[in-house]
């Protein structure tokens, strides 16, 4: 079939086109530089820059140590999008809502893609004091109880290599307290769930466990999260239980 013609809508916005064409070369092409993508676009070079500057703030890009530019969180998401993340997020929000109407707190679906962590799905508790809708959201995965269960899901090798000192080198106070984090993972290993108090937003608390695919392996995170006010510690193992029942529910359906 030959490839219909498309038009340029009646009203163009050039800047929001050149966003979109850089999106498009650095998952279809690799890493570039800002003048090589001056040079695509015939635009100026402080121009390229700020286009990219405004694809890393919304994690469609990265930047290198060496200054050049990749694909982001979002794009490698995109890549197997119909494969795994768009699946997991259909097959997970009925068991979302299930969460939500049983604990009456906000419930959550994420994935990781290298040391950060997207929300992929997120159902609201109706409390008229709760924490909102997360979806799409990134966050540092070690500052959030998704993302550490997932990390301590990591082989001792892939854990080192994610968080070596060349991969913060731009922005090192980026890197976590390796040591801290290890000890963090090692509780959320033990205890197969993790409690993240605050890190990832203040006055916030989330519980989170893992969801495995049929070869054991943690392909995505439940969690409920909920105004640190109304949390308790004794209702701790009953947040648990309703998690991880709902989760072998889910990976059930996945398999």
């Amino acid at each position: 079939m030959a490839p219909t013609y498309k038009a340029p809508p009646a009203y163009a916005i050039t800047s929001v086109d050149n966003a979109l064409r850089i999106a498009a070369m650095l998952q279809l092409e690799g890493a570039l530089t800002v003048s090589e993508v001056s040079s695509r676009l015939g635009v100026a070079t402080s121009t390229a820059h700020r286009l990219l500057q405004m694809l890393v703030y919304r994690d469609f890009a990265v930047q290198d140590p060496d200054r050049s530019y990749r694909a982001g969180p979002v794009l490698e998401l995109a890549a197997h999008s119909q494969s795994a993340a768009a699946k997991l997020r259909a097959a997970a929000l009925p068991y979302l809502h299930r969460l939500v109407g049983i604990l009456q707190e906000s419930a959550n679906l994420t994935v990781r893609t290298g040391s950060t962590v997207r929300f992929v799905a997120s159902v609201e508790s109706a409390q008229a004091l709760r924490v909102g809708n997360r979806e799409g959201m990134v966050f540092p995965a070690h500052r959030t109880s998704g993302g550490l269960v997932l990390l301590a899901d990591l082989s001792p090798d892939d854990f080192t290599a994610l968080y070596a000192p060349n991969r913060f080198a731009e922005h090192p106070d980026d890197r976590p307290d390796v040591d801290a984090l290890v000890a963090a993972l090692a509780r959320a290993r033990r205890a197969g769930f993790a409690v993240n108090n605050g890190q990832s937003e203040k006055g916030v608390i989330a519980v989170g466990v893992p969801v495995r695919d049929g070869g054991g392996t943690a392909v995505a995170a439940l969690s409920v999260s909920m105004p640190s006010v109304r949390y308790e510690k004794e209702s701790l193992p009953s947040y648990v239980g309703h998690l991880r029942a709902v989760a072998a529910e889910l990976e059930r359906e996945l398999r």
